[in-house]
């Protein structure tokens, strides 16, 4: 393996954050690309999800199947993990892959599981009761795996932050525990009852839960109306309540939380970017070459390192990136410009090939007449925007009017043409292979929006369905173009703010969403071997007598009961799973958990409280922390130096391609005028990974210098 190789192995890891320190032995490296494969991560997340699917089939199971082939299934999947650590043994240095605690982790996970499947058969084989306790653990293997590092990250904020929010915990719990005691004296010896005619505010712990769930919020203000129908007094207890323990408490909780995990990620930011630099030091050095008392990467090294990073990137593209390193064309660069190369990489840059217009080459006479280039420029005009932008609205108005009048039902027509005929208008003055490229989705999106009911109305015609009618299948299709709208929106430049910050949260909402998955996972496996059976859902139409008290006596009359929640119970993955997101929801939450007290024990309200600390107190909060610091970066972003630096660049050669004002991204093509075979534009400010929006919020506190690795830092510990 030559030093161009090793040094575009560095590079691609810079590109895509991986932290880990491999062996650079040729066959280590060829195990490392390998193991590295788009195709080997699909597969060890296909495994992952078999494998925590597997739920849906083992008691008690959605769609029962012999405990046999569920246990040969986890063995299969049990086996791909094993043979995927063993793979990456073999690619980085023995003693890193001992001292790495995920990689150990995952060691245990499968041990246990085997064990776990062992006596499960032994107890089933003598007739004894036997539970999968080991089902809990599955959701870590998503947790450990290499690829989950966004995951570890989120979590290892949690325990960053766990000391203080612990701190602040104890004294919540605490008010709440003087509050109740308080109330037991002020209400136990005045003979108050509830709705249901049950003791009001009698037991100590009965008390401490019930203001527990009115921090919640949830029981309000139920818990207070019958002290409050004694005395308009009573409500100032209430009052004072709420306000310490649900808007103190939980701004506390927030900001906690908030100061924390930003503290600690700005250390895991600067982590990572001191594992980029580096490598990319390692790369540079690979390459490095003197000139004069300069060390340099030439022109001619640099181009054939990314041609093996990304063999897909076109020669145009490749010529744009070197302009912008190498600005004072030297034909070489420094190491400083050199390390910018992942993030110029990173960047999206929409490419398209400078053609004329099919109509122009085949009929140069028409599309160069007066009237046609009138058209041509009415179409690029923002007037043209704004009136179609108008149009779409009327039409929402229309949707909405009586169908039943003629006039009203036939202007559908009218809407159609008028869509259809900007459709056409584009078509012949932008070339057809820019309108329909792929990152073209708003003209897909028209296309498919106009052409849909065309296609509709033939096949309603032709089976003569009854049930709706032309004018309804318009009104459906065209009710989804009204979505065009929210360009309209995305102008306004707050309210464009606003929205791009939420298109910028999909990755963060992904890997909070995994671990909200991981969580519901470990607590639906938990509630189902603690609840299941216990509740029991009876369809609509059944006459059964057990259907009022959802199948258990113990749930007759009670508030769970009258409500209907009986299929709210933890018999299934899938119910488990909808119950936890009711829970989630906090509303009725206290209901939720009566019912699961009533047909087992007082204490199962540990479970849900539980659930509700780990899930509403901690995860949300902080997911609420990484949403507010990343609007607070987008509401004040501006370009980065290097992005800058590109555009510039663009302009100065004369490459960019213009836009209308919807950004279409079509190319504003004058007949007449000459082009370059190449056009270029920034695609977006939006980051292809959640890493690269972090070290934009915290770039000006990481600085530009290159970091050295310590020796024994933890960079495979990702």
């Amino acid at each position: 393996m030559d030093n161009l190789d090793l040094a575009a192995v560095y590079v691609s890891d810079a590109q895509y954050n991986r932290k880990i320190v491999f062996d650079t032995s040729p066959q280590a490296i060829r195990l490392y690309l390998l193991y590295n494969h788009w195709g080997m991560q699909f597969l060890v997340y296909a495994f992952i999800v078999i494998d925590l699917a597997l739920a849906i089939f083992e008691d008690p199971a959605v769609i029962p199947l012999p405990i046999w082939a569920t246990t040969m299934i986890e063995i299969v999947c049990l086996s791909a993990f094993g043979f995927r650590l063993v793979h990456y043994a073999k690619v980085i240095p023995l003693e890193r892959f001992w001292k790495d605690p995920k990689n150990i982790c995952i060691i245990v996970i499968i041990l246990l599981s085997l064990v776990d499947i062992i006596i499960y058969w032994l107890l089933k084989a003598i007739g004894l009761f036997a539970v999968r306790w080991s089902r809990v653990l599955r959701p870590l293997l998503l947790v450990n795996i290499t690829e989950g590092r966004q995951l570890r990250r989120a979590l290892r904020s949690i325990r960053n932050a766990l000391p203080q929010i612990l701190c602040v915990f104890l004294l919540f719990m605490f008010s709440v525990f003087m509050f109740s005691l308080l109330a037991l004296k002020l209400f136990v010896k005045r003979g108050l009852t509830t709705t249901d005619g049950d003791a009001y505010f009698t037991s100590y712990l009965e008390i401490v839960f019930d203001l527990y769930v009115l921090v919640t919020t949830a029981n309000s203000p139920d818990v207070m109306m019958p002290a409050y129908n004694s005395s308009v007094f009573f409500a100032l207890f209430f009052f004072i309540y709420i306000l310490i323990n649900t808007y103190i408490f939980n701004s506390v909780f927030l900001a906690i939380v908030y100061n924390n995990y930003k503290k600690y990620l700005k250390q895991e930011v600067r982590q990572l970017v001191k594992v980029k630099r580096h490598k990319m030091v390692q790369a540079f050095e690979l390459l490095q070459e003197k000139k004069g008392e300069e060390t340099v990467v030439t022109q001619a090294s640099w181009n054939q390192l990314v041609r093996l990073v990304q063999p897909d990137i076109s020669n145009a593209h490749r010529e744009l990136l070197w302009s912008v390193s190498d600005n004072s064309k030297k034909g070489c660069i420094g190491k400083g410009a050199f390390v910018q190369l992942p993030d110029l990489l990173n960047m999206q840059v929409t490419i398209e090939k400078a053609e004329q217009p099919p109509l122009q080459t085949l009929l140069p006479p028409l599309y160069l007449s007066i009237p046609s280039r009138l058209v041509c420029r009415m179409v690029r005009h923002r007037l043209f925007v704004y009136t179609y932008d108008l149009i779409t609205l009327v039409n929402a108005v229309f949707i909405c009017l009586d169908e039943e009048n003629l006039l009203i039902a036939n202007t559908e027509w009218v809407f159609l043409a008028l869509y259809l005929l900007e459709i056409l208008l584009k078509l012949y003055t932008f070339k057809p292979r820019t309108f329909f490229s792929r990152h073209k989705f708003w003209n897909w999106f028209d296309t498919i929006i106009v052409i849909s009911p065309l296609i509709a109305m033939i096949i309603n015609s032709v089976v003569k369905s009854e049930g709706y009618t032309s004018r309804q299948i318009l009104d459906i299709v065209f009710i989804l173009r009204i979505v065009r709208l929210i360009r309209v929106v995305d102008r306004i430049k707050r309210v464009g703010v606003i929205i791009n910050t939420l298109i910028k949260m999909g990755p963060t909402m992904l890997t909070f969403g995994q671990l909200i998955v991981v969580v519901y996972y470990v607590f639906a496996m938990v509630g189902m071997e603690l609840f299941k059976g216990k509740i029991h859902f009876f369809d609509v139409k059944s006459t059964h007598p057990d259907k009022a008290f959802c199948g258990n006596p113990l749930l007759k009359n009670s508030s769970f009961a009258k409500h209907n929640y009986c299929k709210n119970n933890f018999n299934n993955v899938i119910s488990s799973f909808i119950l936890l997101l009711e829970l989630t929801v906090v509303n009725q939450w206290h209901v939720l958990a009566s019912g699961f007290t009533a047909v087992t024990h007082v204490s199962a309200r540990i479970f849900f409280v539980l659930f509700h600390i780990v899930i509403v107190i901690i995860i949300i909060n902080i997911f609420i922390a990484f949403v507010l610091e990343a609007f607070f970066v987008e509401y004040t972003m501006e370009k980065s130096d290097l992005q800058s630096s590109l555009e510039k660049k663009i302009k100065e050669l004369e490459l960019g391609i213009k836009h209308d004002v919807r950004d279409d991204d079509m190319s504003s093509y004058e007949p007449t005028k000459e082009k370059p075979e190449f056009l270029f534009k920034i695609k977006s400010k939006r980051y292809k990974t959640l890493d690269g929006l972090m070290q934009k919020m915290f770039e000006a506190d990481i600085g530009p210098e290159i970091f050295a690795e310590d020796e024994d830092g933890d960079a495979d510990k990702s």
